[in-house]
């Protein structure tokens, strides 16, 4: 593994890849922990030191199975996580769909350290942004997290500009995660640079375009799960997207490495702020997606790839509408 990353301006030194863990939401039991530690021990063998995972993956799965498969070597990790999704929407039709309340922060943290099995959570993700509450108030009860040991840094996941802004100016961000790949580049014309300016880190989920980007995906016969109902695998667009994805095959059969290598040096050749987390429940596949670090592009390939964004067909996994959704100001804010 290469040289760290350093997560915003004051936060941990992490591998330039993470993993991702949001794939283990089946159930906790010990099939799964068995697959999920082996995942676990192919990351920190390929020097992988940077895991994320959220609450609502599975939900609850997820958190309990990262735990376990870290027991013993957590020291050695930077684990992150989410709260703001609910848990209880299928169960209870009046439950807010997302919870940006200060006392539901404070609830929240307390059942994902009891799960993680960990005294601190080193960075802790409002997983979307409250309309509702102010993102002042938010950022205050994950300020006082701070001060009381439970975080050591929290972050943003999939903000509008402004949220940015004023929640930084309340306590430091230190990193936003959004959908950041060869297909979903929309971040790179307000959000990358806010970032920038506040030295703020970019942690790309879905870095591999769920999928698109591997070269795996030939047919709709090749999908499952979730990806089945997502825009951009819906069949009229399926033929379309297939034909961008023949293009990173085409690079990465010059280059002499797999697509999704070729996916990822893109991804972490956006800057050294830049930490992408690819997901997977695969030990092959994290290997795999480690060796994507010492991969380089010339000048023309980067070229050919960046112009896919742009014909992509059909939405990314955040309707358009949600992409700029901001937290209502707070009483004493103009």
């Amino acid at each position: 593994m290469s040289e760290p990353r350093t997560l915003g301006q004051h936060g941990p030194q992490v591998s330039p890849i993470g993993l991702g863990f949001m794939s283990f939401r089946v159930s906790a039991d010990p099939g799964e922990e068995q697959r999920a530690t082996a995942v676990v021990d192919a990351a920190i063998d390929a020097g992988i030191t940077f895991f994320d995972t959220a609450d609502v993956y599975g939900p609850e799965f997820s958190e309990t199975l990262l735990g376990r498969a870290i027991r013993g070597r957590r020291d050695r990790l930077v684990i992150a996580t989410k709260f703001g999704n609910a848990l209880d929407r299928d169960t209870d039709p009046d439950a807010r769909p997302i919870d940006g309340r200060p006392e539901y922060v404070r609830t929240a943290v307390e059942a994902s350290l009891r799960r993680l099995d960990v005294d601190h959570i080193d960075l802790y993700y409002a997983h979307r942004i409250d309309p509702q509450v102010p993102i002042e108030d938010t950022v205050g009860a994950l300020a006082e997290l701070v001060a009381a040991g439970k975080i050591r840094h929290y972050g943003l996941s999939e903000p509008g500009p402004n949220t940015i802004r004023r929640a930084h100016a309340v306590h430091p961000v230190t990193a936003i995660q959004s959908e950041w790949s060869l297909f979903s580049r929309d971040i790179e014309e307000t959000t990358v640079p806010i970032a920038r300016e506040l030295g703020i880190a970019l942690v790309p989920y879905s870095p591999l375009g769920r999928g698109w980007l591997t070269g795996a995906v030939r047919s709709r016969a090749d999908l499952g799960g979730r990806r089945l109902d997502h825009p951009r695998f819906a069949a009229a667009v399926f033929d379309t997207n297939a034909r961008l994805a023949d293009e990173v095959i085409a690079v990465a059969g010059e280059v002499g490495v797999t697509p999704g290598q070729v996916a990822l040096a893109w991804v972490l050749s956006r800057g050294d702020d830049v930490v992408p987390i690819p997901g997977t429940r695969h030990a092959e596949f994290v290997r795999e997606n480690a060796g994507a670090i010492g991969v380089h592009l010339t000048e023309a390939q980067s070229a050919r790839l960046e112009r896919l964004a742009a014909r992509v067909a059909g939405e990314r996994s955040i309707r358009p509408e949600n992409l700029g959704t901001e937290a209502p100001l707070a009483a004493n804010s103009r």
